[in-house]
């Protein structure tokens, strides 16, 4: 088993309308398991709460309560920096945003993580990876000089170079155009499907979900496998 959540609840507090301090729940109990090669389409209008569910996996914040297990490792044993660790050689992340530093190339983007993690011949590895997202002959082009979908391409390079076991994306078109974000796409199923990996993804759009083996719908911090009428 890939990843494992179990009864996972998180909270805010806020000042509500009285001035006094006020909970609010997101996740009431989100439990999940997925193995691997398995993809998973994660529903919801927004708010719903699938992002913060998705930042939850990914261990970038803590649940109020319940576990979370990726690769049989509790995320909450973990220190920060273990947890650092773990996460950039065992867990991809795809965001809505491409987070890709302007003053590196393409290349230097997607070589920056194997770098970090010290791994052996990371030029090889880059340059392979710019290929597979189709990129190799824009390997020396900074950010702002590439359109918005070359750039979360790199951002996918930069992602699975680590050659990690499981992929979440957080709405990883919500920035692109129609075409270009159908792009995007079949490239994340297709890098999915040879890579090996556990795919989890954020969503609203019906065409991409369904193209995923398993198809569930969050609301109001629940997640269920049942279709709401609401969304036809």
């Amino acid at each position: 088993m890939i990843l494992k959540a179990e009864n996972v609840r998180k909270a805010f507090e806020q000042v509500g309308p009285d001035g006094n301090p006020e909970k609010l729940e997101i996740l009431k109990g989100v439990s999940l398991t997925v193995d691997k090669p398995e993809t998973v389409a994660i529903m919801g209008r927004s708010g719903c709460g699938k992002s913060t569910f998705i930042s939850l996996l990914a261990g970038l914040d803590a649940p109020s309560s319940g576990e979370i297990e990726i690769l049989s490792k509790k995320l909450a044993q973990f220190s920060d920096r273990d947890l650092n660790a773990f996460r950039a050689r065992h867990i991809g992340i795809v965001f809505q945003q491409f987070h890709l530093l302007d003053h590196l190339t393409a290349f230097e983007n997607v070589r920056l993580p194997l770098d970090l993690n010290r791994v052996a011949d990371p030029d090889a590895r880059a340059r392979e990876m710019l290929e597979k997202v189709g990129l190799g002959h824009r390997a020396d082009h900074f950010p702002d000089t590439m359109s918005r979908g070359e750039c979360q391409r790199v951002a996918i390079a930069r992602v699975l170079v680590m050659r990690p076991e499981i992929l979440l994306a957080d709405e990883p078109t919500g920035s692109l155009d129609v075409k270009t974000g159908r792009d995007v796409i079949d490239l994340i199923f297709k890098l999915a499907e040879t890579e090996k990996l556990a795919l989890v993804m954020a969503t609203h759009d019906p065409k991409v979900a369904e193209r995923c083996g398993r198809l569930l719908y969050m609301d109001s911090g629940v997640l269920g496998t049942e279709r709401p009428a609401a969304f036809g």
